[in-house]
């Protein structure tokens, strides 16, 4: 019963990485396609002021900020992937301890099985 435990708590953590690992990717995915959308405003905006420099005194404010948000969405992308890869050599590790248990669990029942059985002479 004590490793029915161990094996259901370790699925539980399984689980529980993999949902983690989704939900960055996901979170990761989300922001790249902000950052392209703002990508996208970011050139209209420089084509209807004819200005691409951004350092001219002209520039448009909402490029200037797009270019910022954009930034700093690039910016947590990046500290999402190091997060990711954190959150996948976890859930490496849980699936490798799950495996463990599991095998744990298998080698007890069939203790169990062989002590059940009678013996013969």
């Amino acid at each position: 019963m004590k490793r029915d435990n161990l094996v259901r708590l370790t699925r539980f953590k399984v689980n529980e990485k993999r949902r983690q690992v989704e939900q960055l990717d996901l979170m990761m995915a989300e922001f790249e396609k902000m950052a392209t959308e703002l990508d996208a405003q970011i050139a209209s905006e420089e084509k209807k002021s004819g200005i691409t420099d951004v350092t001219h005194f002209a520039y448009p404010t909402f490029a200037k900020a797009a270019r910022a948000r954009r930034d700093n969405l690039m910016n947590s992308v990046k500290d999402l992937r190091v997060q990711i890869n954190a959150a996948r050599i976890a859930l490496e590790e849980a699936e490798a301890e799950l495996e463990n248990a599991e095998k744990l669990e298998q080698r007890d029942h069939h203790r169990e099985e062989d002590d059940r059985r009678p013996l013969t002479a």
